[in-house]
């Protein structure tokens, strides 16, 4: 018994101070802070598209529209980092007056 755990200690031992393991982990790491990269891109031209959308629109933003903006893209945008001129653009949107329903003729 005692050489089967002396056997799974040496390949443990050997995996760990690999230079191909630590490679792995490495590319693995890169590849996750390129995807974060583009989400936080996309996140950011999706902020910005939509908040200057209703910001031109006028005075008025619906509920929906404000939770999808803020709740949905901006809190974890910001979460991963994001700021700037989104922020920016949030922060006026939340200046608008929140309505259930767009009003008449709009």
């Amino acid at each position: 018994m005692a050489h089967w755990i002396e056997l799974v200690i040496t390949v443990f031992t050997s995996v760990m101070a690999s230079t191909g393991f630590w490679a792995w982990i490495k590319k693995k790491n890169e590849s996750k802070d390129l995807t974060t990269r583009m989400v936080l891109g996309l996140g950011h031209d999706r902020i910005i598209f939509l908040g200057m959308h209703y910001l031109e629109r006028g005075s008025w933003i619906t509920e929906d529209e404000y939770e999808n903006l803020v709740d949905y893209l901006y809190k974890p945008y910001a979460s991963l980092g994001g700021n700037g001129s989104a922020e920016r653009v949030v922060t006026a949107v939340k200046q608008l007056k929140i309505v259930k329903e767009p009003p008449k003729g709009e």
